[in-house]
């Protein structure tokens, strides 16, 4: 008879091993989908999503669009407004109009895209430096020292002031914004990592998988990284939450976008001279922009308190 080549026995380990983290992950997440904090932190994220992706048909007149003759409307006043073209035309604004005689309403609208582009991609771009350098430091004893020095140092100096400085070294764009509130996320991020990572690498699968040779790389992918999801996952829309509100910090003070880009902070800057008079040119961006910080970190409670084991026993 031919012989036939063994079949290599399974891996129990690695089997029990992804048994154990899958299930209550799938768990956890289906906890987080019933939990209330999720259901509306996620809805009223939903909808500013829907808003900032439909802006072009929800924005009445292109936010740049204004005339002089129309300053300073009161919400539902009528007013011209000038085109791109010079054609005067008559134009009703809902939430008033600015100084300039721009539509504030138009311009909110289109503040959040600006404001979700920022926060989403701050966090995403945190997360992925702090993650890989969490990982290192973690798991490579010999690098863990002179890194987290670094990262201390960084943590020491206020996060405004950081990014403030890094704006004012670069062009103000989109991504210089990002880049500059997202540097003094990555050492919170790091720490966290790195703290889960020295408490995961003392797992029984992973020693196992030290014992048998597997490459470092694929220990921290393969076995480290997925445990510590949940937790980067809560991280992360704290860190969207910060991101936002820091870049209305920045643009209001006049160090972030510039002023002909319609964001929340910008709309706020502008009507600030004028807000004993016309305070409706504050108002409006005010409640999208804490009713889109307080959805991000309504979610992100929730998703603490149903991902983390320890807090989902008392939920």
């Amino acid at each position: 008879m031919p012989a036939t080549d063994p079949q290599p026995a399974p891996d129990f380990e690695a089997l029990s091993v992804e048994a154990a983290t899958v299930v209550p992950q799938l768990g956890a997440w289906t906890r987080a989908s019933r939990s209330g904090s999720v259901r509306i932190g996620g809805v009223v994220l939903a909808l500013l999503v829907l808003i900032a992706l439909a802006a072009p048909w929800l924005g009445t007149v292109d936010p740049s669009l204004f005339d002089p003759a129309s300053r300073d409307l009161l919400p539902g006043k009528t007013g011209e407004i000038t085109t791109l073209e010079g054609e005067q035309l008559r134009h009703r604004f809902l939430m008033g109009s600015d100084s300039f005689g721009r539509d504030i309403y138009s311009r909110v609208i289109y503040g959040t895209q600006v404001s979700l582009i920022v926060g989403l991609f701050t966090a995403v771009l945190a997360l992925a430096f702090g993650i890989t350098l969490g990982l290192l430091a973690g798991f490579l004893r010999w690098l863990d020292g002179p890194l987290m020095r670094v990262m201390d140092g960084v943590m020491a100096i206020p996060a405004i002031l950081i990014a403030i400085s890094l704006v004012a070294m670069w062009r103000g764009s989109l991504a210089t914004v990002v880049v500059a509130i997202a540097i003094p996320e990555i050492p919170r991020v790091t720490r966290l990592v790195r703290s889960l990572v020295l408490s995961i690498r003392e797992e029984p699968f992973v020693e196992a998988a030290i014992s048998l040779g597997t490459p470092t790389a694929l220990i921290m992918w393969r076995h480290i990284l997925p445990n510590c999801v949940a937790p980067l996952v809560v991280q992360g829309t704290f860190i969207c939450a910060s991101g936002i509100l820091t870049e209305a910090i920045l643009s209001f003070l006049g160090v972030g976008l510039p002023p002909d880009i319609p964001t929340w902070g910008n709309v706020m800057a502008e009507g600030r001279a004028q807000f004993n008079e016309y305070p409706h040119n504050i108002f409006f961006p005010g409640i999208f922009l804490a009713l889109t910080v307080l959805a991000v970190n309504i979610l992100g409670d929730g998703l603490r308190d149903t991902l983390d084991p320890k807090m989902a026993k008392r939920v």
